[in-house]
């Protein structure tokens, strides 16, 4: 049912019960007045009751009211409300005058009547007021979460695209540099260099397109890297693989594992004259997989990880939550980073 049904099935449901209940009462104390000229007063009370609170939530909807907060709107709120009271309270007694119901001489109308009428009918136009803001607010609340939702997914989708578009030119820089120092030296391995880059920029640019790749392809990629840099390094580069089988197919970012490879041998392996270790463990524990990359080194000699480090976890922290987490930790001139995801 959309708003605008339940706003007029709720006006007339209430007018009705509040005229039902009055017809219970005078029926309880004199049956004799229930008659045609009777229920035709009641159905003037239903009519002008839901066109005057229609003209009321008109006036709130036309001086912006409902933006109001509560300190500003209830006394407005009020004073509205007694003065449509008094207009119903008018209709309905004139109505009765004019119809005889209460005969002038029968029974003279008192002012204290005049008040409890109108009274009467401020509590139901206030409680009427109650409902309608209430599920007003509550209609409000619902659309401006499913705008927040709305706007975190879309921010989330941008700041996904924007991390993993400096990753690309980072490692193209850093490879670019690793066939550079090749060139003048060792031209032939330079053309190989040549050749594994080019099927890095292949892999790079479908993966870029995901936002979660097979880590398969993640190693696959990683592999290709240090590859182009065991020919820059030689013997001053030991790769070690530990893989667990069974995870070839389990999601994670594109370039994560790349990143953290590259990561190795910039801020590790390179600064050392004799080189080091670089060691890939990807296994799981329970329900948690874990993909490490162990390189020799340590973190006091490094001055700046750049972009790649905190893009790690940034990209963890939107794409899982809490579901994954990234730590960096130093022990016996190792470096030891790792991934973190839970099942």
């Amino acid at each position: 049912m959309n708003a605008k049904r339940f706003y007029w099935l709720a006006q007339f449901i209430g007018w009705t019960a509040y005229c039902g209940l009055l017809t219970l009462s005078v029926y309880t104390n004199n049956p004799s007045h229930i008659d045609s000229v009777f229920f035709f007063n009641i159905m003037v009370i239903i009519v002008s009751g839901i066109s005057i609170t229609h003209l009321q939530r008109f006036m709130f909807l036309r001086l912006g009211w409902l933006s109001f907060k509560l300190p500003r709107l209830i006394p407005r709120l009020i004073l509205s409300s007694f003065f449509f009271s008094i207009l119903i309270a008018i209709i309905d007694l004139s109505t009765d005058y004019l119809s005889n119901v209460n005969s002038i001489q029968e029974n003279p109308l008192e002012v204290s009547d005049v008040i409890v009428n109108v009274f009467s009918i401020l509590l139901l136009v206030l409680f009427w007021n109650a409902i309608y803001f209430t599920f007003h607010f509550f209609q409000q609340s619902r659309n401006q979460e499913v705008h927040n939702l709305e706007l975190t997914a879309s921010n989330r989708e941008s700041e996904l695209k924007n991390l993993r578009s400096q990753l690309n030119p980072h490692f193209l820089f850093n490879s670019l540099n690793s066939i550079r120092a090749l060139i003048t030296e060792e031209p032939e391995k330079a053309k190989v260099s040549i050749t594994t880059l080019s099927n890095l920029l292949r892999q790079s640019l479908v993966l870029g397109r995901e936002n979660l790749v097979a880590l398969e392809s993640e190693v696959d990629l990683a592999k290709s890297y240090l590859e182009l840099e065991k020919i820059r390094f030689e013997e001053r580069l030991t790769i070690i693989w530990e893989l667990s089988p069974g995870l070839e197919q389990f999601q994670i970012p594109p370039f994560a594992l790349q990143m953290l490879v590259e990561n190795a041998i910039k801020h590790g392996i390179s600064n050392l004259r004799d080189g080091g270790v670089v060691r890939v463990r990807i296994h799981e524990d329970e329900n948690t997989i874990f993909i490490e990359v162990k390189n020799s080194g340590n973190l006091e000699d490094v001055v700046d990880l750049g972009v790649g480090i905190e893009n790690i976890r940034q990209r963890l922290l939107l794409q899982y939550g809490e579901g994954a987490s990234f730590e960096l930790k130093e022990e016996n001139n190792f470096v030891y980073a790792t991934m973190k995801f839970t099942k």
